[in-house]
């Protein structure tokens, strides 16, 4: 309890003591992924160094407030660097999510694709993820080999993507064509096998290629799971003339695991007494792996008419088929400890026993096609100046799934170990149809005013008409949506320095509505889309070109959507009524805090709460799987007496979760320590990195996530201590 209790003032007292350091101005280098200069008469130039600015970057692709650094942009902003995620070794989204106290999982099971949240909102799965700022499927495994930065945009409203969930958009950046030769060879404590290449070539002054390949053999903490994977990828930059270029992007990626069913409350109300990390709930013997298969392509058309005025036009295709297969552990209707009817019976039995599924949806395919023209310049109207984007956007997304089979076979005694042999469903799957088809078009503007050295104005919007239509298994239509909204957006920025930005910002985002779970007495309907709306204010202060300070505070409301209780025969109702509303504060340190110290750290600390729903035991505390408080260090620290050497490690801190509606059950804080080491050196004149790290460096059991998936709530163990081992060479 102690320990807990100080935890948020170590972290705040590491960022004042970060604050009033005062680093070394960061040495000006040219990375290996700079391309030529444009003049067709010079070859490209690469440059390499070991004292850049580490894990700082400082423009985002996701910023439809025009060209503008992260400094001159009114949003809260993270970007994690290829440095960051070479060093941390992330295999998975919720992996990646822990590099930021933002964002937290909100279900992301072992061997299926995962959701995270960010700001206490998941991420809508068709419009929440990009590559290269372009749409693509979230039901898929993303590979990190051929991403070159990470942008999480907090808070994006409608006119940065236009229909989504208000938490945010997790953006990643492809690498771009450069002179390149590495080969990355890897293992964990638990035998998995990792091998990736990375090839890149100018094959002139115009024209530049990047492959990446990797193949995995994972070893899973969890019994009767590992699974394997191999991903392609294929870059190319193409100066067509000094005013225009083209970037083409491509990849795919096979993957193959059996996916791991969460916990769930035992009667509803208690938290699992023998949870186990290691275990596989509902484990059958022919339990098929999940199959996903997903590749994303997009292509980017630049031209630059002068030096005020240029054009874009972006496409994007992204698929992803899913064959989905699980013996999934889930409720307990047909439980001896539930025939009473007392116990709800979408939850485990009040003495740990559970039902078993056969559920199997093979051809589950998700795909979105976008397209996008823009037009960004500047002008000038006496002594004010403006940055002008203008631009329409149309996105397309279909979902295609064959009626699934989803049968009961068996009861499992427990949750304390695997469950008896249970014959599979002898029924199969239907034949594939059309279930949802979505068109968002829309045109955006933005116009950034500068009224003098010190303030800017921004102001505009997205104009967005949706076309949702729902279809039954048999093709038969279910649900037709059409409405148009204009998405305002609007900032006031204060510049006293060139270091310091501060920023006041309003803005509107579209979420759809929620499907109602199947145990509600309006189950399987849908609810109305929603209208967000976000106050922010924030501070940026640029300590030096290698360290940044951020702090934002802001608020987020939308309308509630629950299973309320009532006289129903089914005992619920799914509605939208009062609101949720999460306010918080973030604050943030990235860069180099020394000569030898990089350092990124965070901490989040929001304040998520439902008022005016009529159902006051769930208003007066946190939301579910909403923790007040998270934080986040992880630091590089070179050894002064062998620079090749260099220290790594990390804390994380999550306070207590709610795990019900109504806040009476809770899972407890964690705190976990996270450890590292890294040694580079040159073999032979190549260069040679060896990198060592351990997660979870104590072991400690924790529950990372209490989300819900289809309105059904789970809980999944974090994962228990794992070193991973790495060596990249350049060939």
């Amino acid at each position: 309890m102690t320990r807990q209790a100080h935890s948020p003032f170590v972290l705040t007292a590491l960022l004042c003591a970060v604050a009033a350091t005062h680093a070394q101005d960061a040495s000006n280098t040219t990375t290996a992924n700079t391309p030529p200069a444009a003049s067709v008469a010079l070859a490209p130039v690469m440059v390499k160094a070991r004292s850049g600015d580490g894990y700082v970057v400082s423009q985002s692709q996701v910023n439809n407030f025009g060209q503008a650094s992260l400094q001159d942009t009114p949003a809260s902003i993270n970007v994690l660097s290829r440095d960051l995620l070479d060093d941390r070794q992330p295999r998975g989204l919720s992996e990646l999510a822990r590099s930021d106290a933002s964002l937290g999982d909100s279900y992301a099971p072992v061997g299926y694709y995962q959701n995270i949240a960010i700001r206490g909102f998941p991420l809508d799965l068709a419009t929440g993820y990009r590559f290269n700022d372009l749409s693509i499927t979230g039901e898929q495994r993303i590979a990190f080999e051929n991403i070159q930065q990470v942008d999480i945009l907090k808070g994006a409203a409608g006119i940065d993507a236009g229909v989504l969930a208000p938490g945010g958009v997790i953006n990643y950046v492809g690498k771009r064509a450069a002179n390149v030769q590495t080969t990355t060879l890897g293992t964990d404590s638990h035998g998995s096998r990792y091998g990736a290449l990375d090839l890149g070539r100018w094959l002139s002054p115009t024209f530049g290629l990047r492959f990446n390949t990797a193949y995995e053999d994972t070893h899973a903490y969890v019994q009767h799971a590992n699974g394997r994977r191999n991903f392609y990828a294929i870059a190319a930059d193409w100066l067509i003339s000094p005013k225009a270029t083209l970037q083409l992007d491509a990849d795919y990626q096979a993957s193959a695991q059996r996916s791991v069913s969460g916990y769930q409350l035992l009667g509803g109300s208690v938290l699992p007494t023998h949870p186990s990390r290691s275990l596989m709930l509902g484990y059958q013997p022919w339990q098929q792996p999940v199959s996903i298969h997903a590749s994303n392509i997009t292509a980017r058309f630049h031209y630059q008419f002068n030096d005020d005025w240029q054009a874009r036009v972006d496409a994007g295709h992204s698929r992803s088929v899913i064959d989905d297969n699980v013996a999934f552990a889930y409720g307990c209707f047909y439980a001896p400890a539930c025939a009473s009817g007392s116990t709800p019976g979408y939850f485990f039995a009040p003495d740990g026993s559970y039902d078993v599924y056969d559920f199997r949806s093979p051809d589950d395919t998700r795909q979105n096609d976008e397209l996008r023209a823009q037009l960004q310049g500047h002008l000038d109207t006496g002594t004010i100046s403006h940055d002008l984007t203008v631009g329409a956007d149309v996105l397309r997304r279909s979902i295609n799934q064959r009626p699934y089979v989803y049968d009961y076979v068996g009861t499992a005694p427990s949750d304390q170990g695997e469950p008896p042999y249970f014959a599979p469903s002898p029924n199969q799957p239907g034949p594939s149809q059309q279930r949802q088809s979505t068109w968002q078009r829309a045109l955006f503007a933005m116009d950034r005013v500068r009224l003098s050295p010190h303030w800017q104005v921004l102001a505009g919007g997205r104009f967005v008409q949706l076309d949702e239509r729902d279809y039954d298994a048999s093709g038969a239509p279910q649900r037709h949506i059409r409405l148009n909204h204009w998405l305002p957006q609007t900032a006031l920025l204060w510049q006293p320095t060139s270091q310091l930005t501060g920023y006041l910002s309003y803005a509107q985002g579209l979420a759809l509505g929620t499907q109602a779970p199947y145990w509600t007495a309006n189950g399987g309907s849908f609810l109305p889309p929603l209208l967000s709306r976000q106050w922010e204010t924030g501070l940026k202060y640029a300590v030096n070109d290698a360290l940044q300070l951020d702090a934002a505070v802001f608020r987020i409301a939308l309308p509630y959507q629950y299973a309320q209780p009532d006289n129903t025969s089914q005992g619920f109702t799914f509605v939208q009524r009062g609101q949720q509303v999460n306010s918080g504060i973030e604050l943030q340190a990235n860069g180099r805090v020394s000569d030898s110290l990089h350092v990124i750290a965070s901490i989040s600390m929001i304040n998520a709460r439902a008022q005016n729903t009529g159902t006051p035991s769930y208003e007066g505390h946190q939301v579910v799987n909403v923790p007040k408080l998270r934080s986040s260090v992880y630091a590089d620290y070179r050894l002064p007496f062998a620079t090749s050497w260099s220290l790594l490690g990390g804390w994380r801190y999550a306070a207590p979760n709610a795990a019900t509606p109504s806040g009476r059950t809770r899972v407890p804080a964690y705190n976990l320590f996270d450890a590292g080491l890294r040694y580079r050196t040159r073999l032979n004149g190549h260069e040679l990195s060896l990198r060592l790290s351990i997660d979870n460096v104590f072991n400690r059991f924790y529950w990372r996530d209490t989300g819900s998936s289809g309105g059904d709530s789970y809980l999944f163990p974090g994962a228990p201590r794992l070193a991973r081992v790495s060596m990249s060479y350049e060939l």
